[in-house]
């Protein structure tokens, strides 16, 4: 293996070479057909361009680790000297398709990215096909954007590289966008299952009582249920709901208003048997909104979720 420098010669085994990069097994299958050709013997001769002569015979070594990799020697004392080389070992190992080594490297050059040095590994991720790196890179941007602005490497790539810019701007953006979005579907999912629960507890406040709150013609049951906390809000609701001389314009009527016209929504009790109040009513009053318009009803019946919620 000779280095792009020309003063360095590396000895190696092809069947190692070619074993750990398919681009290698390659350029030494026909480097080798040259030389049984030629019938002079010697030696194949691999070129190692665009890299120093250390990262070079780093390169080499790391093959012949094999897949087992830097990780495994960190005891090493060449151990520093990688991860240091680790950017144009990255190089190598995409350009000689070294899956593990590409790994490791990604991994090197993420845990030591900062605010200045993040705009240069972003470049080398996106060059490299590393998704790992470019991930990384990103959350870092994301986390120290305002950090980064005043970094000389987003000055120069503002100035002569106006699309990458852009392009990491509405990155950003989306994975902006996409956080608030996530944030706001899990409170509409709590909402919902606190809704779920409502029903199941007015369900169970109408059938069979609860401490204070039962059946009509029936009394409460004294054991309290084993979700009794909830329980005992909508029970305080419901005493309010039924004492209350202003329901039109009062807040706490209005929120038991909507708790029963979802019960109803949902109720597929037979009419004149379903113990909550109102249900019967509430139930013709939607038959004949439906009966005046089916597709509007259509809509709001698709809708009556996130309208109640």
């Amino acid at each position: 293996v000779v280095t792009s420098s020309g003063r360095r010669k590396i000895a190696a085994h092809s069947s190692v070479l070619a074993s750990a990069s398919p681009v290698l097994e390659t350029i030494l299958e026909r480097r080798l057909q040259r030389v049984r050709e030629s019938g002079k013997g010697g030696r194949a001769v691999v070129r190692i361009r665009g890299v120093t002569d250390d990262v070079a015979a780093a390169f080499v070594r790391l093959l012949y680790a094999g897949s087992r990799g830097p990780s495994s020697s960190v005891r090493s004392r060449n151990q520093t000297n990688n991860e240091n080389h680790s950017e144009q070992l990255l190089v190598l190992a995409h350009a000689y398709r070294v899956p593990w080594l590409k790994r490791w490297c990604q991994e090197a050059i993420g845990s030591r990215l900062t605010p200045g040095t993040v705009v240069d590994a972003l470049q080398l991720a996106d060059l490299c096909d590393a998704p790992q790196l470019h991930l990384r890179c990103m959350r870092l941007l994301a986390k120290e954007f305002r950090a980064v602005e005043r970094t000389e490497a987003w000055r120069f790539l503002r100035d002569n590289d106006p699309w990458q810019e852009l392009d990491v701007l509405r990155r950003l953006h989306d994975a902006d966008m996409r956080r608030r979005k996530w944030r706001r579907k899990r409170a509409e999912q709590k909402v919902y299952v606190e809704l779920s629960d409502a029903m199941d507890i007015l369900r169970h406040i109408c059938t069979e009582g609860c401490t204070e709150v039962g059946p009509v013609g029936q009394a409460p049951a004294k054991s309290p249920c084993p979700a009794y906390a909830t329980c005992r809000g909508l029970q305080l609701l419901i005493r309010h709901f039924s004492r209350c001389k202003s329901r039109a314009t009062c807040p706490r009527c209005q929120r038991m208003w909507q708790l029963l016209r979802l019960h109803a929504a949902l109720c597929r009790v037979p009419d004149g048997h379903c113990n909550t109040p109102l249900c019967t009513q509430f139930k013709l009053k939607e038959q004949q909104k439906e009966a005046m318009s089916a597709s509007v009803a259509a809509k709001a019946g698709d809708g009556r979720w996130g309208l109640l919620v």
